[in-house]
């Protein structure tokens, strides 16, 4: 059957893969209570004419989530009435999502008057029906053709996606039958999205999507005609783009896979952020908002998929190019290490980061912050005797240097053989010379006129890489040799390449 890949097909594709419905804009009336379907990712239509345009939110969505879940508190609101009371709520809630981002308000609520609201019920544990049946009180709502304007324009975007009435990704959609590409689409939201407006202001929106058949961009900071759009895409034959797909189009995993429910879930709880700006010049409050490259999302998925099956005792290396995000993946690989289970216990009791680099140290802890589900605390080794203190004490993400390795060997292999770690090594494998190799080649029984190829395949058979750890190897430039060794090379994406190690001999 023949794909109908103009806008407006498109938008319908889109739309029946999240919803099992094409989610036509209807003539008039509210949607209220969304109709479950069977098909789809766990969306649901919504309707263009609940959105209100002073607040930016579906108020009928919001409203239903409220009372569903908060059924002590949201009468008090009156958000069925339009009155005082619902403007001076409505009015705090987006005075909150403007001071704190929609992220930030999603994950941790507001407070209102007497009450405290929560706008989002997270992630369940598989064994907590209680939290599974909250979750999916949820309500992720896809909307086409928003009229989003004060001015009564008729300005739309192709497809807004709201979870619990707050909007969180726009999206612009083109196609080859106009001739129009993903460069289209970003020229439209450079050109025509003012970033005055109330929905396209910093922290209002997660990310805004720019897409075609073929390629996917994302922006999170509309500013005009300087605004940044990064490749969303899985790359191809070592270089950018999406590979060829038999059962449909090449950007279809970012609505099959990507936007499912629990995917967002995932993504909203555990990469995105708000973090201060490297460089000063990102805007307001001097704070970029990140959301996670399609290579950085699907490296650390796999790797927490592959501990989760397998437990402690792997390597793994991790090709990942320099200025590609690499201490954000390394951030978020460490977090989500700690709460990580097998047969409902914790793989590893602690992880421990070994880094020459203060800017990683620091992004790591601004990182785990931010996340509450994460009860870690970050602990930084400056000396051999913090560092034993630190594994001793249970810390659950520890931070040193490449020159401490040989200790953290030491500790585990001699004190700690009932506990299980995860070590992130940061460049462990690059080329550069200096005391960090030196100390790491010595902690590997190795010889400084080793070649890095030579001192790479020593690691693999060295008895010093203990059954009760998992190492992760970051680097951007492993040999062409070290990655045979590691395991089947991968397609190279927009800017990381990887390989899923196989499980270490033991002693």
């Amino acid at each position: 059957m023949t794909t109908d890949t103009t806008e407006r097909g498109l938008e319908r594709l889109i739309c029946q893969a999240l919803t099992g419905d094409p989610c036509d804009p209807p003539a008039s009336g509210t949607i209220g209570e969304p109709a479950c379907t069977d098909g789809g990712s766990g969306w649901s239509p919504g309707n263009h004419h609940d959105y209100n345009r002073e607040h930016c939110l579906d108020l009928v969505q919001l409203r239903s989530f409220l009372h569903t879940t908060q059924p002590e508190a949201a009468p008090a609101l009156r958000l069925d009435e339009d009155c005082p009371t619902r403007h001076k709520f409505l009015a705090r809630l987006q005075g909150e999502v403007a001071k704190r981002g929609v992220i930030e308000v999603l994950r941790h609520g507001i407070k209102h008057g007497s009450h405290h609201l929560q706008l989002f019920c997270g992630t369940p544990s598989p064994r907590n029906q209680t939290a599974q049946r909250r979750f999916r009180q949820n309500r992720f709502t896809v909307t086409r053709q928003l009229r989003y304007s004060l001015d009564e324009g008729r300005r739309a975007l192709d497809l807004v996606l709201f979870i619990n009435g707050l909007p969180v990704f726009t999206f612009e959609l083109k196609n080859r039958l106009t001739r129009q590409t993903f460069e289209d689409a970003i020229a439209q939201y450079r050109r025509d999205r003012n970033p005055r407006e109330s929905l396209f202001q910093f922290g209002r929106c997660v990310a805004h999507f720019a897409v075609d058949e073929n390629q996917v961009y994302f922006c999170t900071h509309l500013r005009g005609e300087v605004s940044r759009f990064l490749p969303f895409n899985r790359g191809w034959n070592g270089g950018s783009g999406n590979p060829p797909n038999p059962d449909g189009l090449k950007t279809d995993y970012l609505w099959h896979d990507v936007l499912c429910r629990q995917s967002v879930a995932a993504i909203l709880e555990s990469y995105a952020q708000v973090a201060p700006s490297r460089t000063g010049n990102a805007g307001q409050g001097r704070s970029v908002q990140i959301w996670p490259r399609y290579h950085q999302l699907d490296v650390v998925r796999r790797l927490l998929a592959d501990a989760r099956q397998h437990g402690a005792g792997r390597r793994y290396l991790i090709q990942h190019s320099a200025g590609s995000g690499k201490s954000y993946s390394i951030a978020w690989l460490a977090h989500q290490l700690i709460p990580l289970e097998q047969d409902d216990k914790l793989i590893f009791d602690s992880v421990i980061v070994v880094t020459d680099r203060r800017i990683l140290d620091q992004q790591i802890r601004d990182t785990i912050r931010q996340y509450a589900q994460v009860r870690a605390t970050v602990a930084h080794a400056e000396g051999a005797g913090d560092l034993r203190r630190f594994i001793a004490q249970g810390k659950k993400i520890i931070i040193s240097t490449i020159q401490k390795f040989p200790f953290i060997l030491e500790e585990i292999d001699n004190r700690q053989r009932g506990r299980r770690f995860a070590i992130i090594i940061d460049e462990a494998h690059s080329s550069q010379g200096g005391s960090a190799s030196a100390a790491m080649a010595q902690a590997l029984g190795e010889t400084e006129e080793e070649t890095g190829e030579d001192r790479i395949n020593r690691l693999m058979a060295s008895r010093r890489l203990l059954p009760n750890a998992s190492y992760y190897a970051f680097t951007a430039t492993p040999k062409n040799r070290t990655l045979e060794i590691f395991g089947n090379p991968e397609p190279q994406g927009d800017g990381a390449r990887y390989a899923i190690g196989r499980s270490m001999s033991t002693a």
